[in-house]
């Protein structure tokens, strides 16, 4: 078992959190915050989220490579639920929410949180200060070892039963599966059941976690054309002619 704050990151602990665990395999969830790392550092987003009311456990700015953590791993996380993106992923996103009362100022209700933050042993929830449109693996992704180690310390399998997240313009409208969401790892929002967030958009997860995913489609076979034969079929036919 590790540690449940990560090792060299920064603290902004939130007053709040999502409350005890339910238990379950445990998953790691990867969500866009809507802002420009090159403009928004970790520590602003996560005191905005913290103001409200929707902390995830880390904040992580890839191209800087630092990560700010705001609830302890064992805890529930807040950033998970029916009330739309984590912040706002519209190309204003963050970095307007920060100065402004803009979309970023829309708190949970009381009782809105989803119960979707409690399911798992863990849910580790990791906000990353970028776009949902523009993933975020296509650039710097300076720190990502330190916390996917740290994720697996705690038992997270690394591999996406849910294969790979959906491009954002296609998110809001992607299955979201319970079967896959049981079964543990790793998951974009979008994949998330009873979540509407949008990202992270098509990020590369064989980059993520080290190894290629399989492809799905390639390992299931193919359906027969109505009235084709297999080989096996035809060299049946092709005997039972020569007998006759």
């Amino acid at each position: 078992m590790g540690e449940a704050w990560l090792p060299g990151a920064g603290c902004a602990r939130s007053s709040i959190d999502g409350g005890r665990m339910k238990g379950g395999a445990p998953r790691a969830v990867w969500l866009t915050l809507g802002a420009d790392p090159e403009q928004i550092s970790a520590l602003s987003a996560a005191e905005r989220l913290n103001q409200l009311g929707r902390p995830p456990h880390l904040v992580w700015n890839p191209v800087t490579g630092e990560v700010v953590q705001l609830i302890p791993i064992v805890r529930a996380a807040c950033s998970l639920g029916p009330y739309g993106d984590a912040c706002h992923e519209g190309r204003a996103g963050l970095a307007a929410g920060l100065h402004t009362s803009g979309p970023l100022a829309v708190a949970p209700r009381p009782g809105e949180a989803a119960s979707i933050n409690t399911e798992g042993r863990l849910c580790v929830q990791v906000g990353v200060v970028a776009f949902g449109w523009d993933p975020f693996t296509s650039g710097p992704v300076r720190g990502l070892p330190a916390i996917l180690d740290w994720i697996d310390s705690w038992g997270v399998e690394r591999r996406w039963p849910a294969g790979r997240p959906p491009a954002f313009a296609h998110a809001h409208n992607a299955p979201r599966s319970r079967k896959l969401w049981a079964r543990g790892g790793h998951y974009g929002a979008s994949q998330v059941p009873d979540c509407v967030t949008g990202g992270p958009g098509a990020i590369d997860v064989d980059l993520m976690t080290g190894q290629p995913l399989p492809d799905v489609a390639a390992a299931t076979p193919r359906p027969r054309l109505a009235g084709t034969l297999t080989a096996m079929e035809v060299r049946a036919e092709d005997a039972l002619a020569r007998a006759g």
